[in-house]
Parts: C-alpha cells; structure tokens; sequence
C-alpha cells in the first residue's frame, strides 16, 4: 500500500461517538445534499484525501476551502433535461469536511482531478508548540 490508511470521526462528530457510529450519514445531511465517499491516508509526508466525484466538471463544479483546521469539499452535479426510462444518479449538492491532522501546512495545499477522482495533498511540517516563560507575580498583604 502506498499509504497509511487514516480512520478518524469526522470533525463535527458528537462527544459521545459510540451512540451515533451506526446512525447513517445520509440522515445527517440537508435535504438534497449528498455525501461524498472520501479516503484519508498519510502519503510521504502528506495528508492525502481522495474523493469520489464521477461525472463532475472540476473547473466549474467542485470547490475547496480550509477554514479553522477544517478541509471542505463541495460538489455540483446538475441533471440532464432529457426523458429517463430509470436513473440511479444523484444530482444536486455533494459535500464533505475533514479536520485536517496537526502540522498541516494549509497554504501549501493542493488539488488534482483526474477519472473521476478528487485528490488534496496537504504537506505535514513538524508540529512547533514554542515553549514560553511564564512570569510569577507577588501578591501582597496589605
């Protein structure tokens, strides 16, 4: 395997996952919006997420935004107007958000589509925590 396959609650889970593991994640979502099926792995020094987005136009269909530690990734798939005999297609809106690990260097992140497949690459620095001196104050008794 080219990767270390991540298994991690997504960011907004509740406190108390054990309760909700088997509640499906389709009766999360709004009305009309869909999930989109995503691998995380950790590839060479990056996070790496794969996102399966068949049929969508990448330039005009998918954005992706980083706000707060949090990798969005949303998705347009627009309906043909032609007379279907039976469709198993889903249009609409796709969404998925994924806290990023610690160390990830956001503004090195990037993008590729190709047959169907989203992938971010996020590279991973080294986690700085400063260490700082804290100053002790004297109270006094007067």
């Amino acid at each position: 395997m080219a990767g270390e396959l991540l298994h991690r609650r997504p960011h907004w889970w509740p406190p108390f996952p054990e309760l909700f593991e088997d509640f499906p994640t389709e009766l999360r979502l709004m009305p009309d919006e869909h999930v989109i099926r995503v691998e995380e792995t950790k590839e060479g020094g990056s996070y790496v997420v794969k996102a399966e987005l068949p049929g969508i136009d990448p330039e005009r269909n998918i954005e992706i935004t980083v706000e707060n530690g949090v990798l969005t990734i949303h998705a347009e798939r627009r309906e043909e107007q032609k007379e279907k005999h039976r469709t198993e297609f889903r249009y609409g809106s796709f969404t998925r958000s994924v806290r990023l690990p610690e160390g990830v260097q956001e503004q090195g992140i990037t993008a590729s589509y190709d047959k169907g497949v989203l992938t971010v690459k996020a590279p991973i620095g080294p986690i700085e925590k400063p260490s700082r001196r804290i100053a002790i104050s004297r109270e006094t008794d007067e």
